[in-house]
């Protein structure tokens, strides 16, 4: 299967189980891979015919932005759920950093993977 990479895409999102996380978005940084069959688009050049980039970007930002999770495990999967809902992929893998919150690690992250049934 073809796969289309969206790599370090920086969104903000109300995301945190403690109350001084919960006062502000906190930026989240999102690596994702797509499945899905990328030949048509590869004949005809044409982006009509293939998973428009920008667009998943902006369904991820928005989704992001809309959300009042605690968990990143809910929000992965969140966005994982509306990929598949608005894109024909047949597979995803979503890892979802929170990086500068633990004060002895550069990152924490989250990754869920799935297939359309």
């Amino acid at each position: 299967m073809d796969k289309i990479y969206i790599e370090g895409l920086k969104v903000h999102s109300l995301i945190g189980v403690y109350e001084w996380e919960r006062k502000a978005p906190r930026p989240l940084l999102i690596d994702l891979c797509l499945e899905t069959d990328l030949g048509i688009a590869a004949r005809t050049d044409d982006v009509n015919d293939t998973i428009d980039y920008a667009k998943v970007a902006g369904l991820l930002e928005k989704v992001a932005l809309e959300s009042d999770f605690e968990l990143l495990e809910a929000l992965t999967l969140a966005m994982l759920d509306a990929l598949f809902r608005d894109f024909p992929v047949q597979a995803a893998r979503l890892k979802m950093s929170k990086p500068d919150i633990l004060p002895n690690a550069s990152n924490v992250a989250v990754e869920i993977s799935r297939r359309r049934s």
